[in-house]
């Protein structure tokens, strides 16, 4: 009798899980298109804020490439090409800053063809909040001091922070954040300087050109 019951009780806990196994599929299906469409619209704020509409006539996502390059990241960053009645006119690269003071920094950054920087962005971040959080833009405005900007030659020494001999801004109680900022930017420019005839040379081949992180809201 006992050996019945243990089994009967066996079996409806076996059924219990296998109908919680279910429900977190069909939950996970039915939720994954509205997260992956929310994820490509809070990235397209970010692009819009970095290169702007009127600058560029394409789709942006419907010319997106992975680029392996270490510079940028471990691995495949996705590489946004803005183009003007077919003609190249900036990309918005995916990029890892590692040595953040709190672990990786990740950042979107567009640079135009003539080498110059259209905007820095944060997607991601652990850094402390109070002090290496102002690499926000919600909650600083010296992300966007790299506008404009350009690489000069092997080594350009204005690519650091005042404390460093260099023309960025570090903020008080924290330089190792915005230093790590500094050195990926500068990576990403060097990068796409070197790059980018090949780069707007490829055809797209991004299946999906959504971030495996959400991006920071866009400014209001």
């Amino acid at each position: 009798m006992i050996a019945r019951s243990m089994q009967r009780n066996g079996l409806i806990l076996a059924a219990f899980a296998c109908a919680a196994t279910l429900l977190v599929v069909i939950t996970a299906r039915l939720t994954a298109e509205p997260i992956a469409r929310q994820q490509q619209e809070e990235l397209l704020q970010v692009l819009n804020q970095v290169i702007a509409p009127g600058e560029h006539d394409n789709d942006l996502y419907q010319s997106c490439i992975r680029v392996s390059n270490d510079k940028l990241g471990s691995s495949p960053q996705p590489v946004y090409r803005a183009t003007m009645n077919g003609e190249p006119v900036a990309a918005a690269m995916e990029v890892t800053a590692p040595n953040g003071y709190s672990g990786a920094i990740k950042l979107l950054v567009a640079v135009y063809t003539d080498g110059s920087v259209a905007g820095v962005r944060t997607l991601q971040h652990q850094e402390t909040p109070g002090l290496g959080d102002k690499i926000e833009i919600r909650k600083s405005d010296w992300i966007t001091s790299f506008a404009g900007r350009e690489v000069r030659g092997e080594n350009d020494p204005r690519w650091a922070v005042k404390r460093d001999g260099g023309q960025f801004d570090q903020f008080t109680g924290a330089t190792i954040t915005p230093r790590a900022v500094v050195q990926a930017v500068e990576r990403a420019v060097r990068v796409f300087k070197e790059h980018q005839q090949d780069w707007f040379r490829r055809p797209a081949d991004c299946s999906q050109p959504v971030p495996s992180t959400v991006p920071e809201k866009a400014e209001p």
